[in-house]
């Protein structure tokens, strides 16, 4: 596996550039204390709506505040809100789908029919609720978007087990009397769930962009919390002045279109049919 990463990285130039892309505003977001030049929260309406300079990379917004400081730091909350939302969600349907596929029969077909009830629903419609009725703060967002999002993960999930269950290597686990808990956790979940990692890791992007529309229509962090999302709300009235929601905008663009290209390049390192040619 290590030598096919090593030649997946040398041969797909996007994988690679993702992995730059997704580790480069994971680093900038642990490191935000000595990265910023300003506190982020910090405001001065002697600077308002300054365009980039020498003294502020990125410009100021209406309050005076360094974007670019806030964007470093509005990292920490969206990297967080997107790749634990997708965890948490993967997970929970990791299990519950291999359980449903795994037992079969009426127990299968209840658990399905209450996670397509969920998926019933359009998803940010969904998250919007969930947070109205919660209130908003960062964990009910996080909160909304594991809800809407583990029955993805589950449905994979049992179509990938109710093929791996009929493999030789889980009968052989059955006959020789191996308990169906130890059958699941050890021989069918291990070989199922390189198709959900694949789908965990272009997903992180699109919660990212689910997270910021929230924060965007009011129902994220609150202010002055420096989240992508809310400051390219904040940018609205400042059309005329593109680097207010200019920059947190291509901060959210450039680590979903990362996610995604690692997701690409991880679907050819794990898929079988592409394997071969690593």
């Amino acid at each position: 596996m290590i030598h096919s990463l090593k030649k997946l990285l040398k041969s797909n130039y996007l994988f690679t550039l993702g992995i730059l892309i997704c580790l480069g505003w994971i680093l900038a977001a642990i490191l935000a204390p000595v990265i910023a030049p300003y506190d982020p929260i910090a405001q001065d309406l002697t600077m308002r709506l300054k365009a980039p300079s020498a003294l502020h990379w990125f410009g100021t917004d209406n309050f005076g505040r360094d974007i670019f400081s806030r964007v470093i730091y509005g990292g920490r909350y969206s990297l967080l809100a997107g790749c634990l939302s997708v965890t948490i969600a993967g997970v929970i349907g990791t299990l519950y789908g291999a359980l449903a596929g795994y037992v079969g029969g009426w127990i299968d077909n209840v658990m399905m029919r209450f996670s397509e009830m969920i998926l019933s629903f359009p998803s940010l419609i969904l998250a919007m609720i969930i947070n109205a009725v919660m209130g908003s703060n960062l964990f009910n967002t996080m909160f909304a978007l594991v809800i809407v999002s583990w029955p993805t993960y589950a449905r994979l999930m049992r179509s990938v087990v109710l093929s791996v269950k009929e493999n030789e290597y889980v009968t052989a686990s059955e006959a020789l009397g191996a308990s169906k808990l130890r059958i699941l956790m050890f021989d069918i979940i291990p070989n199922s769930v390189s198709s959900v990692l694949i789908m965990a890791t272009t997903d992180i992007g699109n919660k990212i962009l689910m997270f910021s529309t929230l924060s965007f229509l009011g129902l994220g962090s609150a202010p002055p919390t420096p989240e992508w999302g809310m400051m390219v709300s904040d940018g609205v009235d400042y059309f005329n002045k593109f680097w207010v929601a200019g920059f947190p905008g291509l901060a959210i663009f450039t680590m979903a279109v990362g996610a995604n290209f690692i997701g690409d390049g991880l679907r050819d390192l794990l898929d079988p049919k592409l394997r071969t040619q690593f």
